[in-house]
């Protein structure tokens, strides 16, 4: 059984850190690339930060680039996402996603298609 948990999510206040964390059974997680997606009340949800299966390649949207870090430990099946510098548009639940396509993380594909597997997600507040 697939089973993808994310957390570490909690209040911070802005220009503030947090590193969520992302585990996962049911699937050998070194075969996929892995997205940390995230939802705010009213809003569509958004992709956030996409690596590769072998954690050489990243992708992130721009709103968080230069402030998110995305890795993985693929010998713990562990996903990592480091925020820093918050702000409170960053406000949201965050989502963890992972997917059997090689080249998911290429090309926006990961913005543009639906992920196989998803996961619970984690509530990150950033008050002003």
């Amino acid at each position: 059984q697939v089973k993808i948990v994310a957390s570490g999510g909690a209040s911070v206040q802005t220009g503030g850190s947090l590193t969520l964390s992302c585990t996962v059974a049911g699937f050998f997680f070194d075969n996929y690339a892995m997205a940390w997606f995230r939802q705010s009340p009213g809003n569509e949800r958004e992709g956030v930060a996409c690596i590769s299966r072998t954690g050489v390649t990243s992708d992130y949207t721009g709103s968080v680039k230069g402030r998110f870090t995305v890795s993985r430990e693929n010998v713990n099946d562990i996903l990592y996402l480091k925020m820093n510098s918050l702000k409170p548009e960053d406000t949201a639940i965050y989502y963890c996603a992972a997917d059997l396509r090689p080249d998911y993380c290429s090309g926006s594909k990961w913005l543009r298609t639906d992920a196989k597997y998803w996961g619970q997600g984690t509530q990150v507040t950033v008050s002003s």
